[in-house]
Order: structure tokens, then sequence, then C-alpha cells
């Protein structure tokens, strides 16, 4: 079977605190775009778990987010099945993209289906959660909230789909890195919530990605990305996720264009439109 594996933005994060247990509590608006890897997912006629992609750079070997989640099916379920799976990639890492998260969620539903493990969607999130905090919005697609680590996840009305204009600078980031580096600042936890503020509303003037100020300080050329973006007359330009990805939303498919040609001489730059959860299920073919 092939499945496409999509991509997501975050249309807005705040970090609210610090866990004990390492990790941090944030509020996030999950929303896929249409970049996507291709999954190639075959039988295997032994046991094996048999993993390879185009992307050089990216380790395929039993660290790698599809084997790790792949074993985790047949280790849970003592299923004695095996499967081969080819990835063409097209989702840069490191770029706040989603791209591994999203690869073992489709992961999951594949071999769930190929292997007739017959789980339910809430089975195959609790599942994901143990494997990262974005894998469980894949199961959904659309416009979500992500509360938590970002793992707890509510679907929310779908936006009207829009132009989405994805700048790719060369560095990449580790999520870890970003929140580590990252200080919680007492006053924005005063504050009340944007992404509350833009769900009664749905004016995207509203949000921000609390993250970006730590990035920045490191990346000058990542805020002169977003600071681009804006002059060319985006509805919301924010770093994706912990970064380096920059996006901005476009109501007029001209107007994205523009924003194409006038940051593709220096950087990386991919024009994909915002994905509703109907067509996202569709998509990926999981009927979940």
């Amino acid at each position: 079977m092939r499945v496409k594996s999509f991509a997501k933005i975050n249309l807005g994060i705040e970090v609210l605190k610090k866990r004990v247990d390492g990790y941090h509590e944030i509020r996030t608006l999950f929303q896929t775009v249409g970049l996507y890897d291709l999954l190639e997912i075959s039988p295997h006629p032994g046991n094996e778990f048999i993993l390879e992609g185009s992307d050089r750079s990216l380790s395929w070997d039993e660290t790698n987010l599809i084997h790790r989640a792949g074993m985790l099916l047949k280790e849970r379920f003592q299923c004695e099945r095996g499967a081969e799976i080819r990835v063409t990639k097209n989702i840069p890492a490191g770029k706040g993209l989603g791209g591994g998260s999203s690869n073992a969620a489709v992961t999951l539903l594949a071999l769930n289906e190929m292997w007739g493990l017959n789980l339910k969607k809430e089975a195959l999130q609790g599942l994901g959660s143990l494997l990262g905090a974005d894998v469980p919005f894949f199961f959904e697609g659309g416009l979500c909230l992500g509360e938590g680590t970002g793992s707890r996840i509510s679907p929310l009305e779908d936006m009207s789909p829009c132009r989405c204009v994805l700048v790719l600078p060369s560095v990449s980031l580790a999520t870890a890195s970003v929140y580590k580096a990252h200080r919680v600042s007492l006053t924005s936890q005063k504050k009340g919530s944007k992404i509350i503020r833009f769900l009664d509303s749905r004016d995207l003037g509203f949000l921000e990605n609390d993250l970006e100020k730590t990035v920045f300080r490191s990346y000058p050329q990542i805020k002169a990305i977003k600071r681009l973006l804006e002059k060319q007359g985006s509805k919301l330009t924010l770093m994706s996720g912990s970064g380096s990805a920059v996006f901005g939303l476009f109501l007029q498919k001209e107007k994205a264009e523009k924003a194409v040609r006038a940051l593709s001489e220096e950087h990386p730059v991919v024009n994909v439109a915002t994905i509703p959860r109907e067509i996202y299920r569709t998509e990926i073919g999981t009927g979940v």
C-alpha cells in the first residue's frame, strides 16, 4: 500500500510551565498542510521489519520513529508478521513540521490494517503518544487543539482552506534543545490565553509562538524570514513548532505566489494549501 504522510504547522504555541518529568506543559493549535512524504508499505515473507528512505541524511535504523512504531505494534501484540517500508522523503527534518511524528502515525495506521489488528483510533493514539507528543494529532488532522505536552488532542471546526507558504532555512533545530533553552515567563503565565481568544473569535491576529523569542536570539536569520513574509501581506506569519520553518498564510493565491517569488532566491520555499480534516482522512485513506 502507498500512504501519504502529511506535515503540520502550529498556528500558535503557548508554553505554560515546565513539568516535573522535564517536559513542558503547552497549548497549541495544529494544522495539517499539503506537504507530504510517501510511504510504500508491503508485507515481508518473514517477520522482519525492513526500512529504507530516500534522504540519506536521516537514520533509517531502529532509532527511526517508523521502525519504533512497527516494533511497538509487534511487541505489544506479539505479532509475528513483518513489513518492508520505503519512504520518499519530502518533509525536511528539524524544521518543526512534524514529519517524523506523521510517519509514525501513518505507519501505525497502515500496519494495523495490514496485520489485521483492528485497533480503534483511540488505542492507536495511545500508542502514538508513547512515540512522541505530536503523533496523536496525525490520527485526526485538520485543525486541532493540543494540550498537555501536545498529545491531548481536541478536534476543532476547520478554517476555510488557504495558501500556506513555507520557508525552509538551511539550519535544523532540535526540539529538546529549543525547549531546554526556553524560559517560561511568569508574566505570560498570568496573561489570558491568546489561543482561547482565537477560538472564540477566529481572529488569526491573536496567535503567537512563545518559542520564537528563544530561537530568534540564536538565529536572527529566522526572524528576518518572518519579517519578509509579513511584508508580503500574510494573514498570519509564525515559526512552526520549535522551528526552523516559517510559514505565512494567504487568502489569495496570487499573493502567495508573489511571496514565493520574493523569498525563493535566498531560501527553499514550498507553496501548499492547508488541509481540512475530511480531506486529510480521505487522502491518507484511514477511515477513522
